[in-house]
């Protein structure tokens, strides 16, 4: 199997993958250039497909990796997604960031990272099939795909490699001051600037997890719990900017 003669393949490849056409999805402001071929925002759910089937792929293809970690969960995992997604939430509507930077002068800094708000019962309503089904794909992708790819990565690999180079060889939740702060500040640096304060608390709120209870899927558990109720609030609510 590719994870054994690749071990390192399974933390760090799907994320990678994700992230390279992630670069390629469109905004409600801009498209996206590739080879020549312009990528208009009426494009992002087939952008947002290939990239959730090409980041699948490659899962199958190491998934004797994810095995490595023995399949067990406890319910403080599930607490701690509930709490987060409250968390999360409330920080992004309270809009701390926007106030401080108008105070500091860098509005301009503040609009960083935009999400592509992408809604498909709005931009699809005269295809509702596809629509909803693309609202499932996207559910699925944030829900379930994302969580075990980013906290493999950032888990598996980041927080473990600045803990020590040999970082396979370092027992999950093992911690350093280096491995706490890669652990905030990769996400920090890898979402809107719009969400810098609920990035830190949250991904905060799973360092600790990781801690107490030393096992890798109780983090996945509360990503997933999270980023569910966080995609049932923005259906609900229309706060689309937040997906």
């Amino acid at each position: 199997p590719l994870a054994a003669r690749y071990p390192w393949a399974v933390f760090i490849v799907p994320y990678a993958v994700f992230v390279l056409v992630n670069a390629l999805e469109p905004t409600p402001d801009s498209s996206t250039e590739l080879f020549g071929w312009s990528i208009t925002y009426a494009s992002y759910p087939l952008v947002y497909t290939l990239k959730i089937v090409l980041v699948m792929g490659t899962m199958a293809a190491l998934w004797s990796g994810y095995r490595q970690f023995p399949w067990k969960l406890s319910p403080l995992g599930v607490v701690v997604g509930v709490l987060g997604a409250a968390v999360w939430v409330s920080l992004c509507r309270l809009q701390l960031e926007r106030s401080a930077a108008a105070l500091l002068g860098v509005e301009d800094w503040f609009g960083d990272g935009q999400r592509s708000g992408f809604n498909p019962l709005e931009e699809m309503s005269d295809r509702p099939a596809l629509a909803y089904g693309f609202l499932a794909v996207r559910f699925w992708g944030l829900s379930v795909v994302l969580p075990v790819i980013e906290e493999f990565f950032l888990r598996g690999f980041v927080m473990r490699y600045f803990f020590r180079a040999d970082w396979w060889n370092v027992p999950f939740g093992t911690m350093s001051r280096a491995a706490i702060v890669a652990g905030t500040l990769v996400p920090i640096l890898t979402h809107p600037t719009s969400e810098l304060l609920a990035v830190a608390v949250w991904f905060s709120m799973v360092t600790w997890l990781m801690w107490r209870t030393r096992n890798i899927w109780d983090c996945v558990a509360a990503h997933m719990t999270t980023n569910f109720l966080l995609g049932v609030w923005v259906v609900t609510s229309g706060d689309w900017h937040l997906m």
